[in-house]
């Protein structure tokens, strides 16, 4: 692998759900690679290359290792790169749910909130 596009090997990787919300995350400064965030989502890609992001309220933190030219399955897109998420944030369960249940307009300014904070 020379190199890849940032938002195409986060797609690529299965690491987000659509290469749209891959770009929209890189634009919003929420994807570092080796440290220093990454300001556009053509960024280039590396074997080595060390990516940190947040997605919603999960956090995560690969090595690439390879490449690929297109999607790929779940078990093979593993293999794109070494998973480096500390354990405790891997396996932080949700806070438990008290009370009623959230509405479509809880739901929104919950989500909202929890987008602004990376």
């Amino acid at each position: 692998m020379e190199s890849q596009r940032l938002d195409q090997w986060l797609w690529c990787a299965r690491l987000v759900k659509t290469r749209t919300l891959a770009t929209a995350l890189v634009a919003a400064g929420k994807v570092r690679i080796n440290g220093k965030r990454a300001l556009k989502p053509s960024r280039l890609v590396q074997a080595g290359d060390v990516v940190t992001g947040a997605q919603a309220s999960r956090l995560f933190i690969v090595r690439v290792v390879e490449g690929a030219p297109r999607r790929v399955s779940a078990s093979l897109a593993q293999g794109l790169y070494e998973d480096l998420t500390p354990p405790a944030a891997a396996d932080a369960a949700p806070a438990s749910r008290t009370g009623r249940r959230p509405t479509k307009r809880d739901r929104r300014r919950i989500d909202a909130f929890r987008t602004d904070d990376f």
